[in-house]
C-alpha cells in the first residue's frame, strides 16, 4: 500500500521509542498492528464487494442481451409463421371450387 523502506521504519520506531517511551512502546505498537489489520480487512472487504457488484453488472447486462436475442428470435419465428399461414391460406383459397363440392351417399 505506502512504499515505506526498511530505513524509514527503522526511524519512525526510533522516534515512536523516544515519544512513547520504552514503556508504552509495545502496547501502542499491538495497538497499532490490530488497528492496521482491520483497516486491511475492511479494504479487502469493500474490494471484494466492489468486485461482486461489477460481476453482477455483468450478468444483468448478459442477460439483458440474452434478453434481446429471444425477443428478436421470437419476433422473426412469428413473422416466419404468419407468412406461412397466410401463404396457405391463399393457395387453399385458390384450390377451393366456387361452390362446395357435394357429398353422394352411395348406398349398395
Amino acid at each position: 500500500m505506502f512504499d515505506i523502506g526498511f530505513s524509514e521504519l527503522l526511524l519512525i520506531a526510533l522516534v515512536a521509542l523516544i515519544v512513547i517511551g520504552p514503556e508504552r512502546l509495545p502496547r501502542v505498537a499491538r495497538t497499532v498492528g490490530h488497528l492496521l489489520g482491520r483497516v486491511q480487512r475492511y479494504v479487502s472487504d469493500v474490494k471484494s464487494d466492489i468486485n461482486r457488484e461489477m460481476h453482477v453488472e455483468d450478468l444483468k447486462k448478459l442477460q439483458q442481451q440474452m434478453t434481446d436475442q429471444m425477443r428478436t428470435l421470437d419476433q422473426s419465428v412469428n413473422e416466419q409463421v404468419h407468412s406461412v399461414e397466410t401463404s396457405l391460406n391463399s393457395s387453399i383459397q385458390q384450390g377451393l371450387p366456387s361452390s362446395p363440392p357435394a357429398l353422394s351417399a352411395d348406398k349398395t
